[in-house]
C-alpha cells in the first residue's frame, strides 16, 4: 500500500535519491530542503510536493511543522535526514550552536510538533546519524552547545549521538502507542555534504576523493529504504542504531530521558 513519507534534506544526495526510488516505486513523497532553487527543482523533476525551511531558523522549522500537520493528517514515515557538519563555532539567532541546531534540535522540534500526526498515523520516524555518533562524539549534557573545547568534528558526532539517543527515547515513550523509530548510519556518500562546510572535512569534500571512494547516493539510500519500505524477513528493531543493516551499541552514558528534558526545556516544549 502506498504510504506518505515527509523527507527533510531531500534536495541533493541520499535524500534526493531516496525520494526518486520512492516516487518510482508509487509512494506519496513530500520533499523538503533548504535551498528553494534545489528543492523546487527536484519537486518539479517527481511531480511531488514540497516545502522550504533553513534548519538553522527555528521559525522555519516551526512553520513546516504547521504547514505539513495541515496538508498532510496521515504521516506513514518522518524521515530526519536534514544535517550538515560545519566549521568554527557559531551561535544562531535562535541562540543555539548551530552544528546542535541543525543537526539536532530542528529535527527533535519538528517530530514533536508533528508528535500527535505521527502517533495517530502509527508512524515511522528514521534519523539519519553517522558513526561519528561512536567515533568523535564527547556529550556533556551541562555543554549542549558546544562551548567548551568546540571542534567541528566533536559537534558534529555530538549532534549525531543526540539523534540516536533521540530515537530511543521515541521507542520507549512512545512505541506502545504505535510508533516506531530507528537511526541509521549511510556510509560514506559521494554527495554534496560537507562541499560548503568550513571544517577539514569540507576541504576533503571539495577534492576528487569522495566520488573515487564513497558509494553513490543511490546506494546509500538502500540503507535507508530498508527501514521505510523493508522487504520481507528484512525487518528492524525500534529504537535501534544500524551500521550497514546491522544494529550497533552505541557506548554512550544513559542520559536519554535527562537530554529529552534538557531539549524541551531548551525549546519550550510541553513535556509529554
Amino acid at each position: 500500500m502506498p504510504k506518505t513519507i515527509v523527507i527533510t534534506g531531500a534536495s541533493d544526495g541520499l535524500g534526493a535519491a531516496a525520494a526518486r526510488q520512492l516516487v518510482a516505486d508509487g509512494h506519496r513523497v513530500v520533499v523538503v530542503g533548504r535551498s528553494e532553487a534545489k528543492t523546487k527543482a527536484v519537486a518539479d523533476e517527481l511531480g511531488v510536493r514540497c516545502f522550504v525551511a533553513d534548519f538553522a531558523d527555528l521559525h522555519q522549522v516551526r512553520t513546516l511543522a504547521a504547514q505539513l500537520a495541515e496538508h498532510f493528517p496521515h504521516i506513514d514515515v518522518l524521515v530526519n535526514n536534514a544535517g550538515a557538519i560545519l566549521g568554527e563555532r557559531r551561535v544562531t539567532a535562535d541562540g543555539f550552536e548551530e552544528t546542535f541546531q541543525v543537526n539536532y534540535l530542528a529535527p527533535f522540534l519538528l517530530t514533536n510538533l508533528l508528535l500527535d500526526t505521527l502517533l495517530a498515523s502509527r508512524a515511522l520516524v528514521v534519523q539519519t546519524s553517522s558513526n561519528a555518533a561512536r567515533l568523535s562524539a564527547r556529550l556533556d549534557l551541562d555543554d549542549l552547545d558546544n562551548a567548551r573545547n568546540y571542534s567541528p568534528v566533536r559537534a558534529y558526532g555530538n549532534a549525531k549521538l543526540q539523534l540516536v539517543l533521540f530515537t530511543r527515547q521515541l521507542h520507549d515513550r512512545y512505541h506502545g502507542q504505535g510508533l516506531s523509530a530507528v537511526a541509521f548510519h549511510p556510509g560514506g556518500v559521494a554527495s554534496n555534504f560537507a562541499r560548503t562546510s568550513r571544517s577539514p572535512v569540507g576541504s576533503l569534500f571539495r577534492t576528487p576523493v569522495p566520488r573515487l571512494f564513497f558509494q553513490s547516493p543511490d546506494k546509500a539510500a538502500r540503507q535507508l529504504l530498508r527501514f521505510v519500505t523493508p522487504a520481507s524477513g528484512d525487518g528492524f528493531e525500534s529504537g535501534a542504531y544500524y551500521e550497514n543493516g546491522t544494529a550497533r551499541t552505541v557506548k554512550a552514558p544513559p542520559v536519554g530521558p535527562q537530554l529529552w528534558e534538557a531539549t524541551t526545556a531548551l525549546l519550550g516544549l510541553d513535556r509529554k
